[in-house]
């Protein structure tokens, strides 16, 4: 089997056999498919799209292409989630402690911020003491001890996914479906879990822009992730605004602490509890979404959520009093605020220029490897349909790069649609798949 032989086919329609994607993984992950060749199928791809079964050995293929973390030992229903990303996104640290506290084990595998979306690792981190860079063992002893955990995702994981991905980034090969697909699937297969409820973003600040898009995608997840041997359930959510107030590491760990309290956001609630439900469904524990939700809410209510969450941080080495006093989680020493240009209703809000100024002011990075500041990021003071007066605060940056400062305040001027009529605002729910 020659690898000019698959480039050829693939760029002239015609569908690889199960043999010939796992040949083409298996040798590049060696690093015996040189990057030049694989940069080439990729754009064939791109191009030409694969069958739902070439996605499925596609999928499977860089799922088995590294190692992968065995739950079976862990008594209980394992559960998972993927997000496609978004801006004020602090789900996975509200809903892991949310679905312990319900008796699901769920060793969720997270990554770091990525363009102008926060990564749930940074987030947790910004909590003294947290250690993410758990060993498969490591996890599976505390799945075990707690039933949740929170850890990194390994090189050794799904290696192929991270190969892959790098190159589409340079190669203009990343909107491509098969390839998300891929990339998200494989994984979610290699985490463990049996239920798996995907988020897939859709808006100005998601990769899917627009809602025949993030549906296509959530369908192809759902129906390939199922074929694959594992449960699947997608949710389309609004991506126009931020979601909460916060975009910022350590400003979303204290946006999801007061979730877990029961005075947080009403959206970021409303979007967890709605994940949440669609793994109880999933598990056959309910049939009534409504009645998942009203259980899910009652553990929030209760304080059960929330003391999972401090069992959670404690076991990964987090100092503890620095989430029961979110005043000792670390904070910026400037904070500037934006005003707004004139009176009105905000109409808008773009969560990509916020996203993106959060970043600017240390919450991101603008190269592989760099330090992110856990203390910087934007607060919000407005959102969509809030009235607002002629130079009154609109949010408050959070400084880490003092040198960006100002191009971030630009950015976040430019997020605000400002008018006269008040707007309408549309579901934060915006299609299922099941």
């Amino acid at each position: 089997m020659r690898m000019v032989d698959l480039i050829e086919k693939k760029r002239d329609g015609v569908p690889l056999t199960e043999q010939e994607i796992r040949w083409l993984i298996h040798r590049y992950v060696a690093r015996e498919v040189p990057d030049y060749q694989m940069a080439a199928f990729l754009m064939a791809v791109y191009f030409r799209g694969m069958t739902e079964g070439e996605m499925e050995a596609f999928t499977a293929a860089m799922a088995e292409s590294g190692d992968k973390v065995d739950l079976s030992a862990v008594p209980g229903i394992k559960v998972d989630k993927h997000s496609s990303g978004g801006v004020g996104d602090t789900v996975t640290l509200i809903l892991v402690p949310l679905m312990g506290a319900a008796g699901y084990v769920m060793a969720k595998l997270s990554g770091r911020a990525l363009g102008h979306t926060g990564g749930t690792i940074d987030k947790f981190e910004a909590i003294p003491g947290v250690r993410t860079d758990l060993s498969p063992g490591e996890i599976i002893d505390q799945a075990k001890r707690i039933g949740v955990v929170i850890a990194e995702h390994t090189e050794d994981i799904a290696p192929a996914d991270k190969l892959l991905y790098e190159l589409r980034d340079v190669t203009g090969t990343v909107p491509s479906l098969p390839l998300i697909v891929g990339s998200i699937l494989s994984k979610k297969l290699a985490g463990g879990a049996d239920l798996i409820v995907l988020d897939v973003k859709c808006g100005d600040g998601a990769f899917m822009r627009t809602l025949p898009e993030a549906k296509e995608l959530a369908e192809a997840l759902v129906r390939v992730g199922n074929k694959l041997g594992k449960r699947f359930s997608a949710l389309v959510t609004a991506m126009d605004q931020p979601l909460g107030w916060m975009a910022g590491n350590a400003l979303e760990v204290k946006q999801a602490i007061s979730v877990l309290r029961g005075e947080g956001p009403p959206d970021l609630e409303e979007i967890t509890l709605a994940l949440g439900a669609e793994l109880l469904l999933l598990s056959g524990e309910e049939s009534d979404e409504g009645k998942a939700r009203d259980k899910l809410k009652r553990l929030v209510d209760s304080g059960a959520a929330w003391k999972k969450f401090v069992e959670l941080v404690a076991a990964q080495g987090g100092d503890v009093r620095a989430v029961e006093e979110p005043e000792l989680l670390p904070h910026a020493e400037e904070v500037q605020e934006v005003w707004a240009p004139r009176s009105g209703y905000v109409r808008k809000l773009s969560a990509r220029k916020i996203g993106l100024a959060a970043g600017l002011l240390g919450a991101g990075r603008e190269v592989k490897g760099q330090t992110v500041d856990p203390a910087a990021g934007v607060e919000l003071l407005a959102k969509v349909g809030d009235r607002v007066e002629r130079e009154q605060p609109l949010a408050r940056l959070h400084v880490g790069r003092r040198e960006l400062v100002e191009e971030a305040k630009r950015l976040v001027t430019e997020a605000f649609e400002i008018g006269t009529d008040f707007p309408l605002q549309g579901d934060l729910i915006l299609a299922r798949i099941r």
